[in-house]
């Protein structure tokens, strides 16, 4: 029997619980920790409040741990886990600093459990496709690489409005583009982040060592009822692919969401002819637990979204963030 616990309680708990559930595995929920009690997660009616992360880590019946908490913690809680010999799948960012991811990193390779960072875009099924169609050599060497991703501003949050703890937008938002930039034009050398008004969108550009230059737009001001839109653009030496996803957010509880596409298709051009595909609704991370769960179940590395690619996402945020501060092109520090 697989024994869960969920670290946490806001909108990526349950996003986790949510994920488990649609896999059967609700009632394998048996812990919810956070320091105050609340009410019971939607999809883990049968988990236990325990405020005590020690309690939890020591029951030998928990196999994987969600960790779903504020940035600043993720190091911490991570490390005890994996020290504790649990799998744990661990909320983006990876962590707030290099030094904390690799020692994160460096934990999880003396440790019996399998530890994952929960890139979810990694998981969508349109990004997927053009991963899958790149891979395939359609596309050819990828040249540029265009990413942006537009929401309303979040809800109220002590921690996520304060920079220092969130790492704000560039780090907490974009860093998802970050990690598609990363993952078709290879090693990032420099960024280049901008924005015309404090509260306007950013705008970073990534220099690669292969020469090819990446783009990422974040943005989160878009207005109240706007649900959320994504894009990923990417031209090969062989033809382009775009993909457009366009979600209604809804909630499962009162503080959870979900994505429910309104649009999610992607298009494919080359010189024999251009294809388009709608992506049927789907929940990414469901996806992702699925895949993860895998992994635990046959010890198999997490090649599909493996630790070092979310430290050099966290690096490229990080030197985006520097720049977007000084206003220069500042280069990528990667472990």
């Amino acid at each position: 029997m697989t024994g869960i616990a969920i670290v946490g309680r806001g909108a990526m708990a349950q996003a986790h619980a949510r994920a488990w559930s649609e896999l059967g595995l609700g009632d394998n929920i048996d812990y919810v920790n956070t320091l105050t009690a609340g009410p019971p997660l939607t999809f883990a009616p049968l988990a236990r409040f325990e405020p005590d992360l020690g309690v939890v880590l020591r029951d030998p019946e928990v196999q994987i741990v969600s960790v779903c908490t504020p940035t600043p913690s993720h190091a911490s809680i991570a490390i005890d886990a994996l020290r504790a010999g649990k799998s744990v799948l661990l909320e983006k960012p990876i962590a707030l600093t290099i030094a904390d991811a690799v020692a994160i990193r460096d934990e999880a390779a003396r440790s019996q459990g399998v530890l994952m960072v929960a890139h979810v875009v990694r998981f969508f099924a349109g990004y997927r496709v053009i991963r899958e169609t790149f891979e395939a050599g359609t596309l050819g060497t990828a040249l540029a690489v265009s990413a942006g991703r537009f929401s309303p501003a979040p809800r109220p949050s002590t921690w996520w409005h304060d920079e220092s703890k969130s790492g704000g937008i560039v780090v907490d938002f974009s860093i998802h583009d970050f990690d598609q930039l990363n993952l078709f034009l290879g090693r990032p050398l420099s960024v280049s982040a901008r924005r015309a008004r404090p509260d306007g969108p950013v705008e970073a550009t990534v220099d690669y060592a292969g020469g090819g230059v990446g783009r990422a737009t974040g943005f989160m001001g878009m207005p109240t009822g706007f649900s959320f839109a994504s894009s990923l653009d990417v031209v090969g030496s062989a033809g382009l692919a775009d993909h457009r996803f366009s979600g209604v957010l809804h909630p499962v509880a009162s503080d959870a969401s979900a994505p429910d596409a309104v649009q999610d298709s992607v298009r494919v051009q080359t010189a024999a002819g251009t294809s388009e595909r709608a992506i049927p609704s789907h929940n990414p991370y469901r996806s992702q637990a699925e895949y993860f769960l895998e992994c635990v179940r046959t010890g198999a590395a997490p090649d599909f979204c493996p630790v070092d690619d979310a430290i050099l996402a966290l690096a490229v945020a990080l030197a985006a963030k520097r720049s977007l501060g000084s206003g220069a092109p500042v280069g990528v520090e990667t472990a």
